[in-house]
């Protein structure tokens, strides 16, 4: 008995092996497609890295040969002629050309660039939003107040990394268009935002002082 069921064991154990054999001629090309798809994925990935890496080291070195020249205009062609690898990089560009262009005195030119970043929607949002208040901030006599407005409100929303300023720029408005109630109530409000800084503590302190009324002191900030 002990060597018939040897033999059977034996039977059953080759009958195992050519099934196992069988699915591996059969389906045995599926392991050997996953390994190469985890590999491939794998060296893909730091190709990437190392290709985004090296991408982003170039546009560094453009940017510092570029700050490198002698004035303001030169430095803003050899911005011009920069070609960003990402839509984060080109905002970055726009943003330092603005600042050349401003110095150099064309602030038509810097509203442009800046309202080049907050017109691009593959811009992160971070950056509209500061490019489209820096762009309100700078040479906007051709604009009416109201127009003003509306723009620094659409800025003042909750989330924006602007918000606090366009709270105090509607402010100056109120005061430019002779609302000086609103304006120390709005300057008020500014004061207690938790999210003020010392430099917008102060101006707002000053301004209530100016208008003549009396700043709450709080311990927001």
């Amino acid at each position: 008995m002990s060597n018939t069921d040897s033999f059977i064991d034996e039977v059953t154990e080759e009958v195992r092996r050519d099934r196992l054999f069988a699915l591996m001629r059969r389906y045995g090309w599926i392991a050997v497609l996953v390994v190469i798809l985890l590999v491939g994925g794998a060296a893909w990935n730091e190709w990437r890295k190392a290709s985004a890496r090296a991408s982003a080291e170039q546009l560094g070195d453009a940017i510092l040969s570029a700050l490198e020249q002698d004035d303001s205009q030169e430095r803003v062609t050899a911005l011009d002629a920069i070609e960003a690898p990402s839509p984060g990089g080109k905002a970055l560009l726009n943003l330092l050309k603005a600042s050349e262009q401003a110095g150099a005195g064309d602030d038509a030119g810097a509203r442009g660039s800046l309202d080049a970043i907050s017109a691009d929607s593959d811009v992160p949002e971070i950056y509209r939003q500061i490019a489209a208040f820096k762009a309100l901030t700078r040479g906007n006599a051709d604009m009416s107040a109201a127009d003003r407005r509306l723009r620094f409100e659409a800025l003042a929303t909750p989330g924006s990394p602007v918000r606090v300023l366009a709270e105090e720029q509607l402010a100056l408005i109120d005061i430019e268009t002779g609302d000086t109630e609103a304006a120390l109530a709005r300057l008020q409000a500014i004061l207690e935002d938790a999210e003020i800084t010392s430099g917008l503590r102060l101006r707002a302190t000053q301004l209530i002082v100016a208008l003549g009324g009396t700043p709450v002191e709080t311990s927001a900030g």
